[in-house]
């Protein structure tokens, strides 16, 4: 019996360490931050919220399921071999005026408008996860680039802090080549304790407008859900972000499922000469978190989108589907609707307002 005590309590000692000190899991919220936190109309019950009634809770046979399911696993949830990439072209760092970007899979991207160059959700490890020997490995054996080769970096834009958007290992090669990180509330402390400087950080709530260099930035909705460990389910907001220049608006939807959130940001800022929407690691179970790829084209569409470029996927199985589903499926969307979809290659620049778009099949 004291053994087995012993055991216990050393184990609760390690889970105890293991949250508080470990970096990749984050920063906790003092009391003085949940204080201010719980100002937003987003926040209740001391924790963040969706504004419509989001289940992501499943039954016991449900959850015994889908873990048979993972266990048995989908030969076609990931390429039979590593996918193909571009390097990051030369032109992404010429001079020329017309505003550009480039996807380097999941939902990171480098976009350059008007002289100032932003990263989303940078995500740049090889695996989606605290722990490096967990988790599925991303497909490409390599990144378009090497970190170092990155241009100064004016500012990083992240969606919310799960492990495929915000990435420990990532934002310690980046920060120091990086003028300011915008982050939606309660997201700083990790970024803080990963030892970039409070001082270039600015945290938002949805809804809030602000410029930036020029550039006018709005954050706005999703419906989704945060957390980086057992102890801090919706500690932070989630949210999709507005960039707009004199002559060019990009919308970038973060992790949704779709709402009506897409329609009134739409009305609000639309239209978009660029979506990058949201389209992957979905599943009819959680639907509500991650839209099916037909609810995808809908939202581009809500929100007045010219162009889209579905993201979520690419780089990594989070999802039983195969890996391909997600862009075939929102191709079929798109020309059904009448909506205009560009499937660039990762690492391939896009020109943004050009005549024509990428629009390969490359993953087949």
């Amino acid at each position: 019996m004291l053994i087995i005590i012993s055991l216990i309590a050393a184990l609760v000692i390690f889970v105890y360490l293991m949250l508080r000190y470990y970096p990749a899991l984050g920063a906790s919220q003092s009391k003085e931050r949940r204080q201010k936190l719980s100002l937003s109309r987003q926040y209740a019950s001391k924790k963040f919220i969706n504004p419509v009634p989001t289940k992501m809770e499943t039954t016991t046979s449900e959850k015994l399921k889908m873990l048979v399911q993972f266990v048995k696993g989908n030969p076609k949830a990931r390429p039979g071999k590593p996918v193909v990439i571009e390097p990051l072209s030369e032109v992404y760092f010429g001079k020329e005026p017309q505003p550009k970007l480039t996807w380097f899979g999941h939902s990171a991207a480098l976009l350059q408008l008007e002289g100032h160059t932003l990263l989303l959700d940078p995500m740049f490890g090889s695996v989606p996860s605290p722990f490096p020997l967990f988790g599925g490995k991303r497909y490409s054996d390599k990144l378009p680039f090497e970190i170092e080769q990155l241009p100064m970096i004016d500012a990083v834009l992240i969606s919310h802090d799960h492990y495929d958007h915000l990435d420990y290992g990532s934002i310690v090669k980046l920060k120091d080549k990086v003028k300011r990180f915008i982050v939606p509330l309660g997201v700083a402390p990790h970024l803080v304790k990963w030892g970039v400087d409070p001082a270039i950080i600015d945290e938002h709530d949805w809804w809030d407008e602000f410029s930036y260099g020029g550039l006018q930035l709005a954050c706005t909705p999703a419906r989704h859900f945060s957390g980086r460990s057992l102890t801090d389910r919706d500690a932070t907001l989630w949210c999709s972000w507005v960039i707009q220049g004199r002559a060019t608006k990009i919308f970038f939807s973060g992790d949704s499922g779709y709402g009506p959130h897409f329609k009134e940001i739409g009305d609000k800022y639309g239209p978009f000469d660029l979506t990058l929407m949201e389209c992957g690691q979905y599943d009819e179970r959680w639907a509500a978190i991650h839209m099916m790829p037909e609810e995808t084209v809908q939202a581009h569409l809500d929100v007045r989108g010219k162009v889209m470029i579905p993201i979520h996927w690419g780089a990594f199985t989070l999802a039983m589907h195969d890996w391909t589903d997600p862009v075939e499926r929102a191709m079929k969307a798109a020309k059904e609707r009448n909506a205009r979809i560009s499937t660039p290659k990762i690492g391939e620049t896009v020109f943004i307002q050009a005549a024509a778009y990428p629009s390969s099949a490359w993953w087949r």
